[in-house]
């Protein structure tokens, strides 16, 4: 048994002792997203604080605590509050809830983050529905020894976020009449913003949105295969698309502007997965 999935273990353990649901879908709530638990029933809820071993969120916006219960019939497990590199964990420590979800039973992943946007015709709010990824800037939750015990020493990345869910919220936006836009989320380490040479690389590279979330997320995710499917709120543009400065709280306030829409938006989605 490798050393990651001992950890992993450890928490599954105490996970199990405090509830036996088990959820189908694990939701990961970015900014914009903190009342989310309104559109559910939850049923059960975990203070990461209260699992030996699992990391804490430090950053504001970001509660720590999973939610477990039904969105309409659909049983999930919701992260309200992730972890990020920047805040000094390593990079198992940051998937450590992806492979925890994989063994309550996940069969897919919903990604939400708040991101700046890189298209320049992209929009401050819109919602862009991510259709692949660029990982390279920040470590890749695989490296070292394999946890073979969750998926293959050299995973297929061919298809990150699964075809067929990207149709579902295709069609789930278009019924509700919420515009989507579509594009490539590449992840940085943060927690500074990226400066305006970065982002023109970033656009030059094929990227539409950044953040300091996700990827690596979705990487582990699909080692363990799970099927991933996600979604960015447009919270603010990149650093250099219009010569403002940028501010965490800026970010935050352009992902609450379409909270509603975004929660409406994602459990559409969730009652048809």
């Amino acid at each position: 048994m490798s050393r990651q999935f001992e950890k992993v273990m450890k928490c599954y353990e105490y996970y199990q002792s405090v509830t036996a649901f088990k959820p189908r879908v694990g939701l990961i709530l970015g900014s914009g997203l903190g009342n989310y638990a309104r559109n559910m029933q939850v049923e059960c809820e975990i203070p990461y604080g209260d699992i030996p071993g699992f990391p804490v969120s430090t950053v504001e916006g970001h509660d720590g605590r999973f939610l477990l219960g039904y969105i309409g019939t659909v049983p999930v497990v919701v992260m309200k509050g992730r972890v990020h590199y920047y805040e000094g964990y390593s990079i198992e420590d940051v998937v450590l809830p992806v492979r925890l979800m994989k063994l309550r039973g996940i069969e897919v992943l919903f990604l939400t983050n708040a991101s700046g946007g890189i298209n320049r015709s992209f929009h401050v709010g819109d919602f862009m529905m991510i259709t692949d990824q660029i990982s390279n800037f920040v470590p890749s939750p695989l490296i070292g020894e394999n946890v073979a015990e969750l998926g293959t020493r050299f995973p297929d990345m061919t298809h990150i976020y699964d075809v067929e869910l990207m149709e579902v919220i295709r069609t789930t936006a278009e019924e509700e009449k919420i515009q989507i836009q579509e594009g490539v989320y590449v992840q940085s380490s943060g927690p500074n913003f990226e400066s305006p040479a970065e982002i023109r690389m970033f656009a030059a590279i094929g990227a539409d949105a950044v953040g300091m979330s996700t990827a690596c997320e979705a990487i582990t995710a699909r080692h363990a295969g799970v099927r991933v499917c996600g979604i960015s709120c447009i919270s603010n543009m990149a650093c250099g698309i219009t010569g403002e400065e940028l501010s965490h709280l800026d970010v935050q306030a352009g992902a609450d502007k379409r909270s509603e829409e975004f929660e409406r938006l994602v459990t559409k989605v969730i009652e048809k997965i």
